[in-house]
């Protein structure tokens, strides 16, 4: 990393040091050490070294670190090390889940009328847990609303009786809208129909707001046995001319019941009634490496977890690396779904880290307090001091900052959903930065916050160092922060919410199943 980004981060830090004595000072002397040394032990180097370090991990794997693949299992092996070794009791907590890979790349071609090739993650993309197929046949329309309506509102797919006069062989155009992408699959193929296509409802809106651009996602299970991909909306609104022929080519593994593992790391100090969570999923999607999505996110909780180690904290901290994050936040969910009330009682907040180096970034904060009044709503009480903690952060070293909402599509839903108070930060993924942004944050307007989204090319090349030293930066503040302070946003026993299905912002979709 530049000797620049290096010497931001210490000075980002040490700024924000002299905001957060107030809140540590009520602590005995030997208890609480000198803000400034704690922020000063948290090197860029260091960070950068364990990014480069997953970077090679791919690249002696296939290019992968996805879960349950070797990828990502040396992943789990170097992060867990690491915790071990600055003295961290460490726990793998193992969960079964769905496997699902392209083993060839999927292949969709018009035959009718006039041949034309669409291209792979461009024009379409395989859902995840699709299930394999060569199938050429007629497209059949189900139940479309072309041209769409000024609002979301089809249900296409959705009921058998979308189907009724389905021809068997036939494959399936459905479009987005009402229920989630599983059940329109199944549905498709109980009808018989021999591939499916699902394409974007058709709306205007910015972010994943905009249901034009190419729809992926998951289908949550593989239930299916026959292809399924998603496309953009102008790409299903072509096909759904009468007449047209299409070759739907796809060969993909899934394996039900494979299994893998969430690391979690806990101080030997600190109240254990008073648990300060911090979060970040390891995995990466199949396609790529996964070095910003989310090795940015991990390496900066790692530093961060491994310099604290050493601290007598006030409150017991817990860091995460989650498992198969990209298959749906199965790590995450399985972690909270698993706690007892008591246990889950203790945990205070929780902080998620996912993508904090995007090359084209705006440094976004989780929208605690729903300050914007649009898309998803507040978070669960206590999340709105967890927001201005953040901005007091950014406000401190002179950096702008956005709101981003809590839409349910990172690994902070599930702790939403049993109302744990949550915030973090994030720089974006593959939606497309404004103007506006522009001009606030630097990088190009009309342009991918992460151009490499969940490809092949989420590389060290990938990975912004400023915005990874800054974010840093905030994420070693925060953890001492809350290591040390008497009162903690989730004091109270939490009360279950749901998380935001809504809003745009600058979050990315993990969830797989939007409407």
């Amino acid at each position: 990393m530049r000797v620049r980004a290096h010497k931001s981060l210490l000075t980002a830090i040490t700024a924000a040091s002299a905001m957060v004595l107030p809140v540590i000072s009520a602590a005995p002397a030997a208890a609480a050490p000198d803000p400034k040394a704690f922020s000063q032990s948290v090197k860029a180097p260091a960070i950068k070294r364990h990014v480069e370090k997953l970077q090679q991990i791919a690249d002696a794997n296939g290019g992968t670190r996805a879960a349950g693949t070797p990828g990502h299992e040396a992943s789990v092996t170097y992060v867990a090390g690491k915790l071990r070794g600055a003295g961290y009791k460490v726990t793998l907590q193992e969960f079964e889940f769905p496997f699902f890979r392209e083993v060839t790349r999927t292949v969709l071609n018009r035959v009718s009328p006039g041949a034309k090739t669409y291209v792979r993650n461009t024009d379409f993309k395989v859902m995840t847990y699709s299930g394999s197929g060569n199938v050429t046949g007629a497209v059949q329309g189900v139940d479309l609303v072309l041209p769409p309506s000024p609002e979301p509102s089809s249900s296409s797919g959705c009921e058998a009786s979308d189907f009724a006069g389905f021809t068997p062989g036939n494959i399936a155009l459905v479009q987005r809208g009402t229920c989630n992408f599983q059940v329109k699959a199944e549905l498709a193929q109980a009808a018989g129909a021999s591939g499916v296509i699902l394409f974007n409802e058709g709306q205007a809106g910015e972010g994943p707001d905009d249901r034009r651009i190419l729809l992926t996602g998951t289908l949550g299970a593989p239930t299916t046995n026959i292809p399924v991909v998603g496309t953009s909306f102008a790409v299903g609104n072509e096909l759904a001319a009468a007449g047209t022929t299409v070759t739907l080519t796809a060969a993909t593994e899934s394996d039900p019941h494979r299994k893998t593992r969430n690391i979690l790391a806990e101080s030997h100090s600190g109240d254990p009634d008073k648990v300060v969570m911090l979060g970040a999923h390891l995995d990466s999607v199949t396609e790529g490496p996964g070095i910003n999505d989310n090795g940015s996110g991990s390496a900066g909780i790692l530093e961060t977890a491994l310099k604290a180690s050493v601290l007598p904290t006030r409150n017991k901290l817990r860091f995460a690396f989650w498992g198969a994050e990209e298959l749906g936040l199965l790590g995450s969910r399985h972690y909270v779904a698993d706690l007892s009330a008591e246990e889950r009682a203790k945990i205070k907040l929780y902080l998620n880290f996912d993508m904090i180096a995007s090359p084209n970034h705006v440094f976004g904060i989780y929208d605690g307090d729903n300050s914007d009044a649009t898309g998803a709503p507040a978070g669960p009480a206590g999340s709105d001091k967890i927001e201005k903690l953040f901005e007091s952060y950014f406000t401190a070293i002179g950096q702008p900052y956005t709101g981003t909402d809590f839409t349910g599509r990172s690994d902070y839903g599930p702790f939403i959903g049993v109302g744990i108070p949550s915030g973090g930060l994030f720089t974006g993924a593959e939606g497309i930065k404004t103007a506006e942004e522009a001009a606030k944050f630097g990088g190009e307007a009309g342009v991918a916050y992460d151009k490499c989204y969940h490809q092949a090319c989420d590389t060290l090349a990938n990975v912004n160092d400023k915005a990874l030293a800054v974010n840093t930066g905030a994420i070693a503040t925060a953890a001492f922060v809350y290591a040390y302070s008497r009162t903690l946003p989730g004091g109270a026993a939490p009360v279950s919410t749901q998380p935001g299905t809504g809003g745009g912002g600058h979050d990315h979709d993990h969830s797989g199943v939007p409407m």
